[in-house]
């Protein structure tokens, strides 16, 4: 902090505080032009109407945001960016220490810059695992006639498998995901039993499509039904995932072409937060 400057003062956050949460988040490349739909506005009206949302004001301007999502293990932290020409000025860590409230478990998927991971570190929490982002098309998976197969379900149906499999309430946060642009909620069946159920939707101005987030049956084996996930989520066209480093799928998915888009690093106050196998997280909300 500069010479005789007041630190800025933290608040919760308000659905008037998006545009300059977006200005902060489109300055780090974390938001662009919307061509096939708004994604980011959404996001983070829901952090800030069922999360814990608080923003950094210096003079009236916000310098900076975080944002946790309870997972009903724990507290994961979605976001956390400060104004590109106030890093480095302590603005950060009273941001990430004030989001937590004490949360002893808490996880968070920490970014290629240099500062985030000891400032995680530092908060309780180790990194774990790489988090990679894969993109490939839906041709390259196959398909097996006998196989596991997809079809529709609503948003109250997902939350409810999940609750059962892992005692993880996460209903507020089913009901987003299946409002997104081109949203597209399911369950994938192998012989008739549910083993994986999640959602898909369109990115704000890639025409590549997202399986957004995908739980898989805590005993069943995760590549058949997160395959069989990824080629509804395609409709026949490009596709983007996000898979553990431990997680089976990844080999899986780069023997059959995919390529590496992008990364990041899983960091929590335990291994036992989430199963990387069986979890395809959306990053932000996990």
């Amino acid at each position: 902090m500069a010479m005789g400057r007041a630190a800025p003062a933290i608040r919760p956050a308000a659905l008037d505080d998006v545009p300059s949460i977006r200005a902060i988040l489109a300055s780090h490349g974390n938001d662009g032009p919307i061509v096939h739909g708004d994604v980011v506005g959404p996001y983070l009206r829901h952090l800030i109407e069922h999360g814990h949302t608080l923003v950094a004001a210096d003079d009236g301007e916000l310098v900076g945001f975080a944002a946790t999502v309870d997972t009903g293990r724990g507290r994961h932290l979605a976001d956390l960016f400060v104004r590109t020409d106030r890093l480095g000025q302590g603005i950060g860590r009273p941001l990430l220490d004030a989001v937590f409230e004490g949360a002893a478990d808490r996880s968070t998927f920490a970014s290629d810059d240099p500062r985030a991971l000891p400032l995680y570190v530092r908060a309780g929490m180790s990194p774990l695992w790489p988090s990679i982002y894969l993109e490939g098309t839906a041709a390259n998976l196959g398909e097996s006639a006998s196989g596991p197969r997809t079809e529709a379900a609503t948003a109250g149906r997902i939350a409810g498998i999940e609750l059962d499999w892992s005692g993880e309430d996460r209903r507020v946060d089913h009901g987003f995901w299946a409002s997104q642009i081109e949203a597209d909620s399911f369950v994938v069946l192998d012989a008739g039993a549910v083993v994986a159920a999640g959602h898909a939707r369109a990115r704000q101005a890639s025409a590549v499509r997202v399986l957004d987030r995908l739980v898989v049956h805590p005993d069943a084996e995760p590549v058949g039904p997160t395959i069989a996930a990824l080629r509804r989520a395609a409709r026949d066209g490009p596709v983007f995932i996000c898979v553990q480093g431990p997680s089976p799928v990844l080999r899986a998915l780069l023997e059959a072409g995919f390529r590496v888009a992008d990364r990041d690093t899983y960091m929590a106050s335990r291994p036992d937060l989430i199963d990387p196998a069986r979890l395809i997280p959306n990053p932000g909300m996990r």
